[in-house]
């Protein structure tokens, strides 16, 4: 393109009636010029003085126009010579774009694949019957704004900035009491890490403990998030199964020792069983010989109707390889992304300087709201207040069930937690059943994904009760019950 023409170019181009600033589709249309080559290298651009006189703009406009093109290498300026357009073509022949037919495509890795195929995250956060969400609507916000504006007007320096390796000290202490008397666990403030959540906790323990290629047991059926963790950072999953005691591993398991080893003990993701006294001092035992390390995934056992929650499996161990992972955010809202990890102490350094290093973590400021929300005694009274009123949404939802189904489908897992497993027959295809189900608006999702040996998984249903009004559970379940029933319907007729 002639410079001569570039005014004429450029008008045409123009959008003057267009809310976006004259300066920034002046360059980007002289930026475009460059990258495609109308504007060649070498070519000598007009003046500013001119370039604006010919456009009707302002000159200062052009002007800056033409020191953001030097600045990001699109053209150079010598002063008394002019402005040239630059050589920026790759120097590398082998850099040069192919012809059109020899493009190959850029795609994700096989690993990339491999997590994105087997993903379960849904695209729906909330709603009947979304399992494990809690009802973010009664969370006491007034509360929580009120300390954080007081903890504002008086912010220090050291609550915006990076945070320190472990988290803020007072919120550690103030979790390490909650931790001791709630869940029976074994800790000092040291021991505590802060993190943005269960995924986080594992990802770092799975990153400081393990080597490309250990062997993982994890929980068959399992958590599908935790699942994606683990084979994400190159691990052997060794599928255990469970049964009404919890962990159940097979000699040929126990044959082949893994280097860690994964477990819901308190309330079993997603069955919902409890595992017995006996299995846990099994496998302490077993990971004290072989030198296992044990994560505790402690998710929502706060929340138990009928009778007090249960101790932790890391209060029982005394040989130091138990690594207790929970999260704040069933307790308060998910949003909140903040979660802990208690540590054994002679791992208290490798994992504060662990976390500091890969995630350089901050919220300071909430961490800091969050030790008064708990020091002024708000978490143990929400948590009381939630479990009273998740404990009437079971009932009302294990009440709809009976009422419609009868003993048909039995409702299992549903002593803890936030959701309970709904059983279908083993002719069913709960993923089709989840997804009809999902098209009448109720979100469920199928047991048969968190199986890793889909042929050997269990037929049912999740269903998650928390995040539901009273008023509203009998309603939804029942559009639940009309997809559910035409799916039983099709079994017999087939």
């Amino acid at each position: 393109m002639d410079t001569i023409i570039l005014a004429d170019w450029l008008s045409a181009r123009l959008d003057r009636a267009a809310a976006e600033p004259m300066y920034r589709q002046v360059l980007e249309l002289m930026q475009q010029a460059v990258l495609t080559s109308q504007l060649a290298p070498g070519t000598k651009l007009p003046s500013s003085r001119t370039l604006a006189l010919d456009l009707g703009i302002a000159r200062n406009t052009v002007l800056h126009v033409y020191e953001q093109l030097t600045a990001e290498g699109y053209v150079t300026s010598t002063t008394g010579s002019g402005t040239y357009v630059a050589d920026t073509a790759p120097r590398d022949g082998a850099l040069r774009q192919p012809p059109e037919a020899t493009k190959a495509p850029c795609t994700i890795s096989r690993r990339g694949e491999r997590l994105i195929a087997q993903a379960g995250v849904s695209p729906k956060q909330w709603g009947a019957f979304m399992p494990g969400v809690p009802d973010v609507a009664e969370f006491p916000a007034r509360t929580w704004s009120r300390l954080q504006a007081r903890l504002w007007k008086r912010a220090s320096p050291e609550l915006l900035t990076y945070a320190p390796g472990g988290g803020y000290r007072p919120l550690r202490r103030a979790l390490s009491d909650y931790l001791r008397v709630a869940r029976s666990v074994k800790c000092q403030p040291d021991q505590i890490i802060i993190t943005t959540g269960i995924h986080q906790s594992i990802d770092l323990a799975v990153r400081l403990l393990t080597d490309f290629g250990d062997r993982a047991w994890v929980e068959e059926p399992c958590y599908w998030g935790v699942r994606s963790v683990l084979q994400s950072s190159g691990l052997t999953l060794v599928p255990v199964p469970v049964d009404v005691e919890g962990l159940n591993p097979t000699a040929r398991d126990m044959a082949e020792p893994p280097r860690i080893a994964l477990v819901t003990p308190s309330h079993q993701y997603p069955l919902g069983m409890v595992m017995s006294l006996a299995r846990r001092r099994a496998l302490l035992e077993f990971a004290r010989q072989h030198k296992v390390w044990i994560i505790e995934d402690d998710y929502d056992s706060e929340f138990r109707y009928g009778s007090r929650p249960l101790s932790s499996l890391q209060g029982l161990d005394d040989a130091g390889q138990v690594i207790y992972v929970g999260s704040l955010g069933k307790m308060l809202y998910p949003g909140l992304r903040m979660g802990y990890m208690v540590v054994p102490e002679n791992l208290v350094d490798s994992f504060r300087t662990g976390v500091a290093e890969l995630y350089r973590e901050g919220q300071l400021m909430q961490q800091a709201v969050l030790t008064e929300f708990i020091l002024d005694g708000h978490l143990t009274s929400h948590v009381r207040r939630m479990r009273g009123l998740y404990g009437e949404r079971r009932e009302l939802l294990i009440n709809a069930i009976r009422s419609r189904f009868g003993d048909a489908l039995p409702v299992r897992g549903d002593e803890a937690g936030l959701h309970f497993v709904l059983e279908l027959p083993d002719t069913a295809d709960d993923r089709a059943v989840a997804a009809a189900a999902l098209g009448a608006g109720v979100v469920t999702r199928p047991l048969g994904h968190y199986y890793m040996n889909r042929l050997a998984a269990k037929k049912g249903l999740m269903l998650g009760y928390a995040c539901v009004p009273n008023d509203q559970i009998a309603t939804n379940f029942d559009r639940l019950a009309e997809v559910v029933e035409g799916m039983m319907a099709s079994i017999v007729v087939s």
